[in-house]
């Protein structure tokens, strides 16, 4: 009989333990318990190492964000971990797991139904979206449909959830034609305004002068059609705009004596 290994993420410790609980007494379901994001993503990164990763995470929603950030796995024993950013709540954990367990399946756990909510998660790499007060039955189903690759949402959340994805993808195309309006050097510095940079610090990272930054950046937000740079870097995510490497960026503006 091949198991199933589950992580049950929340914040709510007996809930979480008695999900777990529940879970555990199914005869082909190991299940463990973790009470924070830092904490799940600790047991997920000691069990890939180990060789026994989990096949599915059950995450809270509204998963409360603890104010410290999370050393990341380093990638051998000569390398320092390095400090990885907290997710501020479920759904942003499953974001992040896209790229370091990439094989894990992803089940949000919800108080209430919301159609933008699902279809975020969906959107961040979620496989399911279920109630809380679900029964064992049916989240047992869940998790066994959601390794067969199905994608499981509450009927009555379907209509609402295609709404959203529909327009995000309106968003996203218009907000990726804005962006192919601009010249390769100002994508470039609307990379480093995703990634956070001040003018002065862009123009470290591409040798170009703050008087030169400050016209890039003007020309970035009349193209984009914006008028502050928050508005720029959330068009630029909408349309798949990522940030600079940070560690690259204080690397290039070193300078060799």
């Amino acid at each position: 009989m091949q198991r199933i290994r589950v992580l049950v993420v929340d914040d709510h410790r007996i809930f979480a333990e008695s999900l777990a609980a529940a879970l555990a007494a199914e005869q082909d379901v190991d299940v463990a318990a973790a009470g924070s994001a830092p904490a799940a993503l600790r047991t997920l990164d000691r069990a890939a190492t180990d060789g026994r990763r989990f096949d599915v995470l059950l995450v809270d929603a509204d998963l409360a964000a603890p104010l410290l950030a999370v050393p990341a796995q380093s990638a051998g024993p000569a390398r320092e971990a390095v400090p990885r950013a907290v997710p501020r709540d479920g759904i942003a954990l499953v974001a992040g797991l896209r790229t370091s367990h990439p094989s894990l399946r992803t089940v949000v756990l919800a108080d209430r139904d919301d159609p933008r909510r699902a279809a975020a998660a969906l959107q961040a790499g979620a496989s399911g979206w279920v109630a809380k007060d679900c029964s064992l039955s049916r989240l047992l189903a869940v998790i066994r449909g959601v390794l067969r690759d199905e994608t499981h949402l509450p009927p009555a959340l379907l209509t609402g959830v295609l709404r959203e994805l529909t327009a995000a993808r309106k968003h996203r195309s218009e907000s990726e034609r804005l962006v192919e309006s601009l010249t390769p050097r100002e994508r470039e510095v609307l990379r480093c305004m995703v990634a956070g940079l001040g003018r002065k610090a862009v123009a470290e990272r591409l040798f170009l002068s703050p008087h030169t930054v400050r016209t890039h950046m003007q020309n970035v937000l009349g193209k984009l059609g914006v008028h502050s740079t928050l508005a720029a870097v959330a068009l630029a995510r909408r349309a798949g705009v990522g940030p600079v490497e940070l560690e690259a960026a204080a690397a290039a503006s070193v300078r060799v004596p």
